[in-house]
């Protein structure tokens, strides 16, 4: 209760700051799909979130200090609308999406606060599912007993983000003060290439996990439009220590009317020897999912998605956080429909 009223004071004082600084802006996407998951011969049926789209809110702004130069602000919280609650309830973070500050000019942006790391963004950007649903790559994605926080979002973030008119070429750099949590003090970056057609994109990072061993995570993508379809391809290497895990994915985005575009992926993640010995560390699965997007409208859509991981060995990755626990070595299935709504 006392989190919905700061949430709500929060929202009112901003609204107050909108009408008279035209820079600032209230965003947000709302996503709800029922869901069905299937595995060690159970099922789950449920009204759940984030089908196809993250839902979020936020409030962002950016104001002009002249010479060139901006300040901005971004503050983001996940939403949960089936339930109506928002925020990481777990980790009793409000805007856990991202809570950043940054200057901005010629020179590119420099950003600090909390928000996604570099090498994350590399994988979100060659993932056609945008790591959301039922077909998230990093589903098998495995942090090998490295007891790290995270692959995605991180605490204390310093970021650089190279200016936006370099011809085509992108990058950011970060680095993350580990304050003297375990698995949150890290290092990265990123470097890219884009046009109307192809996007070539490398990042990498290395965060400080269990007796300060280095977790390393390698991510390289393409992806190349043809008009007719875009093909995507991507390559992650997850290492900590002696333990070792590659996923290979390649997805292709084709549209089938002006409005509607069938989405299919399929990865294939393989550990090491060193890690097969180990239970929950061993990451031998493949993922399949297909799926179909139909835009009423831009801001409004709806989607169905399904999808198999068929494990082996000792893994016993699930498609979805939420669904029914996979036994090792077995298959976790799901299919959802839902609507999502842009604002």
């Amino acid at each position: 209760m006392k989190k919905s009223l700061v949430a709500l004071a929060v929202l009112a004082g901003f609204a107050g700051a909108a009408a008279a600084q035209s820079s600032v802006t209230l965003f947000g996407v709302i996503d709800v799909a029922a869901r069905y998951t299937k595995a060690n011969g159970q099922n789950v049926k449920q009204l759940t979130n984030d089908g196809s789209s993250s839902s979020r809110f936020g409030v962002r702004g950016v104001e002009d200090l002249g010479g060139g130069l901006k300040a901005g602000f971004w503050l983001e919280s996940a939403l949960s609308a089936d339930t109506g609650t928002a925020g990481d309830t777990t980790t009793n973070k409000f805007w856990n999406r991202r809570a950043s500050v940054s200057l901005m000019g010629d020179f590119g942006e420099v950003r600090l606060g909390r928000g996604k790391t570099s090498t994350r963004l590399v994988v979100d950007d060659f993932d056609v599912y945008s790591t959301t649903g039922l077909g998230d790559v990093t589903r098998v994605y495995n942090t090998l007993g490295s007891s790290i926080q995270t692959i995605n979002r991180a605490d204390n973030l310093a970021q650089y983000f190279l200016p936006g008119d370099l011809g085509g070429a992108y990058g950011s750099f970060d680095v993350a003060a580990g304050e003297g949590a375990v698995g949150a003090k890290s290092y990265g970056g990123r470097l890219g290439w884009k046009d109307s057609a192809i996007n070539v994109a490398a990042g990498y990072q290395s965060t400080e996990g269990v007796a300060t061993a280095k977790f390393k995570q390698l991510s390289l993508g393409a992806s190349y439009d043809f008009g007719m379809a875009k093909v995507s391809g991507l390559w992650t290497q997850l290492k900590f220590n002696s333990l070792k895990q590659n996923i290979y994915t390649i997805g292709a985005v084709v549209p089938v009317t002006t409005a509607g575009s069938v989405l299919a992926q399929f990865s294939d993640a393989e550990t090491n020897s060193t890690a097969d010995r180990v239970a929950g560390t061993a990451g031998d699965a493949k993922f399949y999912t297909v799926g179909y997007l139909h835009n009423l409208s831009k801001r409004t859509s709806v989607y169905t998605t399904a999808s198999l991981i068929d494990n082996s060995g000792l893994a016993a990755f699930k498609v979805q956080g939420n669904a029914v626990n996979s036994a090792r070595g077995g298959r976790s299935g799901g299919l959802d429909v839902g609507i999502k709504h842009s604002f």
